[in-house]
């Protein structure tokens, strides 16, 4: 597995895989959550500046990628405080990948890029019906912040704020 910046010319591909892998979820929650979810994960908020966009590649092939927020800027149009750390987002691996240490793998890169970065920790968000995501985030040690929570849709779904600090 190759962990490497993604290029520009690789973004509406990246866009429309992460969609895709996160199709798992739709039916699990509300229509009006899936559609704000998906608009999320498919807009231009990974192009802000500073923001460094990261894929796994195995066999040539993209098989997930990652979003690397640097610290201090919105990174959820308004529904959460400017946070003092650098943030992940939108983590999404392949149906097919799934399984094969992809996630951990480009959530290890965020985090060493953190550290290189000079910062003490690094943040994230998820919800309950993400159970393989949340479940990697608590084996790599991250703690949840709930003062950082919020709730995109109005719907009852929260989105759950971590934070790992770094040792």
């Amino acid at each position: 597995m190759i962990i490497r910046d993604a290029t520009a010319g690789e973004l509406a591909f990246i866009r429309e895989q992460r969609v895709h892998s996160y199709e798992e979820h739709a039916q699990k929650i509300p229509e009006e959550h899936w559609q704000a979810l998906k608009q999320a994960i498919s807009s231009d908020a990974d192009t802000k500046e500073d923001v460094e966009r990261i894929v796994a590649v195995i066999d040539g092939r993209i098989v997930g990628s990652v979003v690397l927020f640097p610290a201090k800027i919105d990174a959820y149009g308004g529904l959460v405080d400017e946070l003092d750390y650098p943030e992940i987002r939108m983590l999404a691996v392949t149906p097919q990948a799934q399984g094969k240490g992809v996630a951990a793998a480009l959530v290890s890169e965020c985090i060493q890029r953190a550290k290189v970065q000079g910062f003490q920790s690094v943040g994230l968000h998820t919800a309950d019906f993400m159970k393989s995501a949340m479940g990697l985030y608590e084996r790599l040690g991250f703690e949840r912040l709930p003062q950082f929570d919020f709730e995109p849709a109005n719907d009852g779904i929260i989105v759950k704020a971590y934070r790992l600090i770094f040792e």
